[in-house]
């Protein structure tokens, strides 16, 4: 009986062992999946509480002296959401004392009209100062591609510099609203609405727009196209070689052997804000840009316009990593509806897939 009494007492332990160990490994197993979700959310809760400065790197050809030149770079779709480390890349050089001297380095195809005034904004305040910073130079240097809203925002830059492979301009504005009104016909498929106010549902996708409701997105697309005129004329000045609505005739680049038959190609007009892109030695024969050079070169220019000698530094920002970029190498995705929200783009054609990709991922 003693023998059979401790063989009990030993199975009961050993069940009891079996639960704890389970019961504790089902719970820092769940504690170690909420930590995991928590931290690679920091881009959703980082931004409730103050973040620290950017970390500063130095250009290693540059000086040592105090005075700084800043570079502030702009890159991919400009749109609400996704311009985290633009803005804390401008205040931070506002706020430095040190930053004699403004570089906007801009390689996107532009995004949204209230993203690009926004920066544009922006960067007119950082240059401007006021009564507590001084006035700074600010040159912009173009990269593969400043585009659209890429071009408006460095509209105020006392020099643009773009880099000789560049493209630049595609001054215009368009709205994208998709449409499935063949295929929900052809499905029986549909939406009823009940509204109240004549135009409500105007740019819904299950019907096509009537006239009156097409002139009102007219309306928008035009007041937000006569203001990227107006900062872009503003911006340029005399250097513009003739007005943005002005028609002139490009004779077409023949290049490699002529094709068979008859030659048709013919000169062609445009007109500087037709929303078309331009080369970089276009952009500098109409005054759309000032010189063709690299980013070492606009950071000379900066240096000559606020009279700065060879001993100052150049400041560049390091983009902060999110502990999703750190582990995964990817972004946090957001809803994939924000993507198709109705927006008034100022961007570079054939960027429309790309945009709506970047508002999907989110950013920082």
């Amino acid at each position: 009986m003693p023998a059979a009494t401790n063989g009990s007492a030993g199975t009961s332990n050993s069940w009891f062992l079996l639960v704890s160990m389970t019961f504790n490994g089902l719970m820092l197993g769940a504690l170690l999946v909420i930590a995991c979700l928590v931290w690679m959310a920091e881009p959703l809760w980082g931004g409730l509480f103050p973040r620290a400065d950017l970390s500063e790197i130095y250009r290693p050809e540059a000086g040592k002296g105090r005075n700084k030149i800043a570079i502030i770079r702009v890159e991919g779709v400009l749109a609400e959401g996704l311009l985290g480390y633009v803005h804390r890349q401008i205040e931070q050089a506002a706020a430095d004392p040190a930053v004699q001297a403004i570089v906007l380095r801009v390689n996107s195809p532009g995004g949204t009209i209230t993203s690009s005034d926004d920066l544009h904004r922006r960067l007119v305040a950082l240059a401007n100062g006021d009564t507590t910073r001084n006035a700074r130079p600010l040159v912009a240097s173009f990269g593969s591609l400043a585009a659209s809203g890429g071009y408006y925002i460095a509209a105020p830059a006392q020099t643009i510099v773009c880099d000789r492979s560049g493209m630049t301009g595609s001054i215009g504005v368009f709205a994208g609203l998709p449409t499935v009104e063949e295929l929900a016909r052809k499905t029986g498929v549909g939406m009823t609405i009940i509204k109240q106010g004549e135009i409500k549902d105007s740019g819904s996708m299950f019907r096509s727009m009537t006239p009156k409701e097409r002139q009102v997105w007219q309306d928008l697309i035009d007041t937000s196209y006569n203001r990227f005129v107006a900062v872009v004329e503003e911006g340029r000045g005399i250097r513009l070689k003739r007005r943005l609505l002005e028609p002139f005739t490009i004779t077409p680049i023949k290049a490699g052997p002529a094709p068979p038959g008859p030659d048709n190609r013919q000169p062609y007009q445009r007109y500087l804000a037709d929303g078309g892109i331009y080369t970089a030695d276009q952009a500098l024969a109409h005054g759309l840009v000032d010189a063709i050079g690299t980013l070492d070169d606009a950071i000379a220019e900066a240096r000559r316009l606020a009279e700065l000698d060879s001993t100052c530094r150049v400041v560049e920002y390091d983009r902060p990593r999110s502990p999703a970029e750190l582990a995964l190498g990817v972004r946090l995705p957001s809803a994939l509806s924000v993507a198709f929200e109705p927006r008034i783009w100022a961007l570079a054609p054939g960027h429309e897939a790309a945009a709506w990709l970047a508002l999907t991922e989110g950013g920082r």
